[in-house]
C-alpha cells in the first residue's frame, strides 16, 4: 500500500463537470491542458515517461487524429496497468472504450472517463 501518492493528489484529482465547461468556454484549449495533465499523473503513477504531450499533440495534427486514437487506447492501457499494480479494481475493457468513443470524434467524453478512474485512484489510497 502506498503512503505516499506518486503524484500530489491537489494536481492528480480534477472535477471533470468543471473540466467539460473548461473545455467549452475556452474553445477546446482547456483540453489540452487536461491532456497535459494527464499525461503527466500517468507518467507519475506508472514511473516511466510513456507518454509525451508534444509527440501526441504533433502527432495527431500530421496523422489527421489517428495518432491520438491510437495514443487514447494505449492510455486506457496504462490506467489498467495502474489499477492492476496497485490492487485497484481493473476495468478491462477501458482501452476499448477509450479507443472507439475517440474514434466516433468523442475524445472529450474519453478525458473524462479517464479521469474518473485517475480521481478513484485518490479514493482508493484516502480510503485505506
Amino acid at each position: 500500500m502506498l503512503t505516499q501518492y506518486p503524484y500530489p493528489e491537489f494536481e492528480g484529482r480534477r472535477n471533470i463537470g468543471v473540466g467539460i465547461l473548461l473545455t467549452f468556454i475556452t474553445f477546446g484549449i482547456y483540453g489540452l491542458v487536461w491532456q497535459y495533465k494527464q499525461m503527466k499523473i500517468i507518467n507519475a503513477w506508472l514511473g516511466s515517461d510513456q507518454f509525451s504531450f508534444w509527440k501526441w499533440f504533433f502527432l495527431t495534427i500530421v496523422t489527421c487524429g489517428i495518432y491520438e486514437v491510437y495514443e487514447e487506447y494505449k492510455m486506457g492501457e496504462a490506467i489498467n496497468t495502474i489499477q492492476y499494480n496497485n490492487n485497484f479494481s481493473v476495468t478491462s475493457h477501458l482501452p476499448i472504450i477509450c479507443l472507439l468513443l475517440t474514434l466516433f470524434g468523442m475524445g472529450l467524453i474519453t478525458t473524462a472517463i479517464q479521469q474518473h478512474h485517475i480521481n478513484k485512484f485518490y479514493d482508493r489510497h484516502s480510503n485505506a
